[in-house]
Order: structure tokens, then sequence, then C-alpha cells
């Protein structure tokens, strides 16, 4: 017979904003009689209770819900009650996971009472299509609230979750900005060292050595139910944070709304929309800036941007990085005439020398050089490619003889064939000490040689796998390579497809400048890593 399970009960509770007001029935509270009421009913042993309140179900970043994973993963619980699928989750592929992969992976039981599904049961063939039922029921209740912010934002009411930096919500009308009398003071200072030439880094610096909290930080000091380490990684003024300021038409008394939208309901991640679709209501709120300041500063930024050929793009985006803290390089102004523009590390850019040295590179020059080594591997004829593999294996052939711990295959299948030979003789002996044949001293003394003989063979064949291994690894990267290249005839110039298919990143080194008869030389080192190879060389280039 099937002994009986003793299940260890995870309550799980959840209420989302769109499910208030809905009904009694679906309360915290209600919630929670319903499961406590059933699971003594069962005689089930309760280990905790689990409540999200406010949490969407589509939304599985939920605390309390990663916090019963976690005691599932624990194994401290081994069944989970809710009062329907929907309290589990309204993502019907998410849910589907949970119940039909996840639950069962884990050896949990899961039980939705009010839609009567058990996984226990093989009657559960209807919760697929309830789950569908529940995403509906989400996506519905997303598009009312979506409609309705759309008509609010366009009646110029406000509905962010937070005001801008510089203002604060009215006390008595939650869609109304009222100035914030301290945040307001520091907006009003940026504007000011604006217009007196002050560059955003210039600002942004003086800021942190004046100990002002930067808008992350005041945001949570305001509301000290947030956590500094989701909105804020090093919790000071940064140029970028001073640029977004500078150009916000909030501070002229004017709301603007409505500039992201999410991918879908389900999704986090959102997409900038164009200007023209924004919903701009003017002169709904006090200003902090008048437009005749706003506009010169505006006016500064034009001027200091970097005016570059129109059809200008970075093709090395996302590939080079600066080799101290491996931050991609960033475009940014140069003052040398006629070139493009330089590539600096991005950490520098943004938080200055307290991060990373100024590491940059005319973007031109780094073009070149990228090229030509390019070339030189298109290059490689099919002899110099068949060479470099046969070098990998002369290598390997080369360690093999040289060290008396690396055997060869014939040795190695020797090897092999007595570790097998002793499974059976330290079989045998336990069957001998068993029946009495030996005794236990002398069972003793002979498993113990038979184990260390076993343990070296083991490690020996251990590694030489992995050295062997490590070889064939070496060698099948390498034809990878080239097969990547053999799909490309000829490189005349780069592209942004080229670069991500032939290189894995690019490893920008800081420059030194050194003087020659020539005049100076700047001398820098820079490391290609191409796919499934990586680095071959390391180079230091000069250029002037």
């Amino acid at each position: 017979m099937k002994a009986e399970t003793t299940y260890n009960t995870g309550l799980y509770m959840r209420l989302s904003r769109e499910d208030e007001g809905t009904a009694e029935s679906s309360s915290i509270l209600t919630q929670r009689k319903i499961l406590e009421t059933y699971a003594n009913e069962n005689g089930y042993k309760i280990y905790d209770v689990y409540i999200d309140d406010g949490w969407s179900g589509t939304n599985f970043d939920r605390p309390d819900f990663k916090r019963m994973i976690n005691d599932i993963e624990s194994g401290k619980i081994n069944m989970v009650i809710t009062k329907d699928l929907s309290r589990l989750g309204r993502d019907y592929i998410t849910t589907g996971q949970y119940t039909e992969i996840y639950f069962p992976e884990h050896g949990v039981r899961y039980i939705a009472i009010n839609d009567g599904y058990d996984s226990d049961s093989p009657y559960n063939d209807i919760a697929p299509f309830k789950n569908v039922i529940n995403e509906l029921y989400a996506r519905d209740t997303s598009k009312k609230i979506r409609s309705a912010f759309i008509a609010k934002m366009e009646d110029g009411d406000y509905i962010g979750n937070f005001a801008p930096y510089g203002y604060k919500k009215d006390e008595h009308n939650k869609n109304k900005l009222v100035i914030d009398p301290y945040s307001a003071t520091i907006v009003k200072e940026i504007f000011s060292m604006a217009v007196n030439g002050y560059r955003p880094i210039d600002i942004a610096r003086k800021l942190n050595n004046d100990n002002i909290m930067p808008p992350a930080v005041y945001k949570c000091y305001m509301h000290p139910n947030l956590s500094i380490d989701d909105f804020s990684k090093y919790k000071e003024w940064t140029s970028a944070t001073i640029t977004k300021i500078l150009k916000r038409e909030t501070y002229l008394g004017h709301n603007v709304q409505g500039k992201t939208c999410k991918v879908s309901f389900k999704s986090k991640k959102t997409i900038q929309k164009p200007k023209d679709e924004w919903k701009i209501t003017k002169n709904k709120h006090e200003a902090i800036i008048d437009q005749d300041t706003f506009d010169i500063v505006k006016q500064y930024i034009i001027t200091r941007t970097n005016k570059r050929k129109s059809d200008f793009r970075n093709i090395f985006s996302g590939i080079a990085k600066c080799s101290d803290c491996g931050s991609n390089m960033s475009t940014t102004g140069t003052r040398k005439k006629g070139a493009i523009a330089n590539l600096v590390c991005g950490k520098y850019k943004l938080y200055g020398s307290k991060r990373c040295s100024n590491h940059f590179i005319d973007y031109e020059a780094l073009y070149d050089i990228v090229l030509e080594e390019l070339k030189k591997q298109i290059n490689l004829s099919d002899k110099e490619r068949n060479d470099i593999v046969k070098l990998i294996t002369n290598e390997y052939d080369s360690r093999v003889a040289k060290d008396t711990n690396i055997f060869n295959n014939k040795d190695m299948l020797k090897l092999s064939e007595r570790n097998r030979e002793l499974d059976n003789i330290i079989k045998r002996l336990y069957e001998d000490n068993v029946s009495g044949k030996i005794s236990n001293e002398r069972f003793d003394k002979l498993m113990n040689d038979y184990e260390k003989e076993q343990m070296q063979i083991s490690l020996i064949l251990e590694k030489n796998s992995s050295i062997k291994n490590e070889a064939d690894e070496q060698k099948k990267a390498y034809i990878n390579f080239f097969n990547l290249l053999n799909e490309i005839m000829e490189i005349n110039e780069l592209t942004s497809d080229l670069l991500y298919k032939l290189i894995e990143k690019i490893e920008i080194g800081q420059g030194v400048y050194t003087s020659t008869l020539k005049g100076k030389i700047k001398q820098q080192t820079i490391k290609i890593y191409y796919r499934f190879i990586g680095n071959l060389n390391e180079t230091t280039y000069s250029m002037r």
C-alpha cells in the first residue's frame, strides 16, 4: 500500500487593485478564512501563510509568492492551497508552468478550492481553460484601466505614481501637482548654474560635494516604504540626471505624460513613444522655471551637442568595452578636426573619475584597426587554417609526451579496463566477507588497498579526459570560427551585423602618450575577442 503523505501546507492569498471592491469574497480576510477552514477540515498542517495584497496576477515577482517558492525549494512546504486558480496568477502561460511543471517536479500538491482543482486528481482537464479565462479577464481589466488613464491625461490630470522631482501631490487632489519647497529650490539652483555656463557633469559634482540628495534618494526619503536599491545603484547625482531635469517641460507648469508605453499588459518592458503622441497639457500647475530661463538652457544644450553627420551610427555599440571596468564605450564629442567622434568609457562619462579613468579612443582609428585585423583573418589560406588546427593537436601531443601524468589513448584504455576490474574485485570482496570466506580484518586491509588504487586511477582518468576535452573544444572552436569566415568573401567596410557575427567584444585600454622626434604619439592596447576562440593576441597600437 502507498504510504500516506504528510503535508506541510502553504496558504497563498493575493488581491490586486482591479479586484478591490468587486466582491467581499475576494478580500484577503475572506480568502484567509476559506483557506484555513479547508486546511483544518482536511487535516492539513499549515506551515505558513503567504499574502500579496495589491499585486497584479500577471506579475510573478510578488514578494510573498517568491518567499513561498523559496520555501518550496528548501523543502519546507509540499502543498499549496489558494481560493481559486486566479489567485495563483492571471497569466495563463506562467500559471500553467507552475501547475503543470513546477509543482509536480518539486513534489508539491496544489489545490484551488473554488475551481475544484486538485493536482492529485486525474480530472483536471478544465484547468488550462480557466487559466486562459483568468488572463482574458486581466487583459480586459488592463484595457479599461489604460482607457481611464488616457482620459485623465487628456483632461490634464497627473496620473503618475510619484510626483516629479521639484513637486509633490496635492493632499486634496492626487491628480494635481504642487511645489515641494525643498526640491524645487534645488531645481532652481540647477537651472541657475546651467544658465551661468556650468556643464551637467559640473553641476552633478557640485551637488554631490554639497551632499544634496539626488531625486531617487529623495523619493525614498519621502516614501520610507520604498527601497533605494530599486531606484538607484550609486545613489548620487550624474550628468544624465541633470540633463533630464534641464529638458523637463514639467517645470514650466505643463503636464507631460504618455511618453512611454508597455509592450504588452504582461510585460514590464516599456518603449519610448514619438513626441507627437505625448499627452501635453499646458499651465496645469505652478511653474518652477520661467520660459526665458528654460529656452536659454535649451539653447546651451543644443550648442553643446556634438554636430555629427546625420547618418552616423556607432557600430561598436555593445561591443567596445573599457578594459578596466568592463563598461560599454560610449560616443562623445571630439576636438580633433574632421573626426567623427570619440569612444569614451561609459562609466567615466556618467560618473567621472570616481568610477573609472578617462578611457577614450578615436572612433575612426578603432574602425581602421578592427577592419585591418578582420582582413587578416579573412585572408588566411586553407593551409594556414589547417596548420592552426594541427598546432592545437600538436600542443596536446606535446603535453602528453612531457607530462608523465598524462597518458596516451592506449594507456587510457588499460586504465579504464583496470578500473572496471577493480569494481568487480570489490564486489566479490563484499560477497566473500558476508559469506565468511575472509575475515573482517582481511577485508578491511584489501578494501583499503583497492580503493586507494581505484581513486588514483579515477583522478588520472578525470585529468586526462579534461585535457583531451579541452583540446577537442579548442579545435572545434577554431573550426566554427573558420566556418564563419568562409561565409564572407571579402571585407571592405565594417557593419554592425558583421561585427556581431565575428566578434564577441573589443577591450579598449588606457592610452599613454610618449614623445618622439615626430611629436607626441598615443599608444593604446586593444584586445579583440573573436566568436568561439576569444583573444588571439594583445596588440598595442600607435596613434597620433
